[in-house]
């Protein structure tokens, strides 16, 4: 037995990603066990190019909304708990929606003889926008991103709400905030890590917290920068404010 308490996140490789994508490796062929397993999240416009699996592949949604199509289907759209069975050398793609991001298990089981997935041509935006009639979608979703306890009491009389942009590979740096910031992603991606905790990279639609008077260890855009949005807690008088002590 062995656990892995956390994995690590790579960006996917752009031969067979259109926008961006990352992936955890959950789990990896050792010994006389062939089974691959992936989590691959997608940002919203991110899907795969056509490509098929010698022995094919299950895709098991375990957060958002996406799209898969087999060639010569329909484009359908995928939710959370939803299992994608894909046959062997069977021609397909799969990502996000246009406009929701999406992450998914992708399960496949490795030939004997080292046989490789295969890559073929990008999904172009033609066949991305034939998307499935939505007729039966509900009007409205609604999903809970984050849901956290605040320090009592905590006089919040203002939110200061700030668009931030740190240039590719720019990093953040050692810091701490006079209160505490939620934040949201809008594009890019950042690797981020509160001190003593690990680190995780964060994309589009995904959140943070960063508590009052913590060390953030680390805010460090990756190459494609990262733009999101800041929400500043303050009382009436409060100004946000920022130290560097590293500095």
């Amino acid at each position: 037995m062995r656990i892995s308490r956390t994995p690590a996140t790579s960006s996917a490789p752009p031969q067979w990603i259109t926008g961006d994508a990352w992936i955890d490796t959950v789990a990896a062929p050792e010994g006389r066990q062939r089974t691959h397993i992936d989590s691959v999240r997608f940002a919203p416009g991110a899907r795969t190019v056509w490509h098929r699996h010698p022995l094919g592949q299950v895709l098991i949604v375990t957060e958002g909304t996406g799209l898969v199509q087999r060639r010569g289907g329909p484009v359908e759209t995928i939710r959370t708990g939803d299992t994608v069975h894909i046959a062997a050398d069977e021609w397909h793609w799969h990502g996000a929606t246009s406009t929701t991001a999406m992450t998914h298990l992708a399960v496949e089981e490795l030939p004997d003889d080292g046989t490789e997935p295969e890559a073929g041509a990008p999904v172009t935006d033609a066949e991305y926008a034939a998307v499935p009639d939505t007729a039966d979608t509900p009007p409205i979703a609604r999903s809970i991103l984050l849901d956290q306890p605040l320090p009592e009491p905590l006089p919040t009389q203002r939110v200061e709400i700030r668009r931030i942009t740190l240039a590719p590979n720019h990093a953040g740096g050692l810091h701490v905030h006079n209160g505490p910031v939620f934040g949201s992603i809008e594009s890019g991606s950042v690797i981020y890590q509160i001190d003593g905790r690990p680190e995780s990279v964060l994309g589009p639609g995904d959140v943070f917290y960063e508590p009052e008077g913590v060390r953030i260890a680390r805010f460090d855009a990756e190459s494609k920068g990262v733009t999101f949005l800041g929400y500043f807690l303050l009382d009436a008088d409060q100004t946000p404010e920022i130290e560097f002590p590293e500095n």
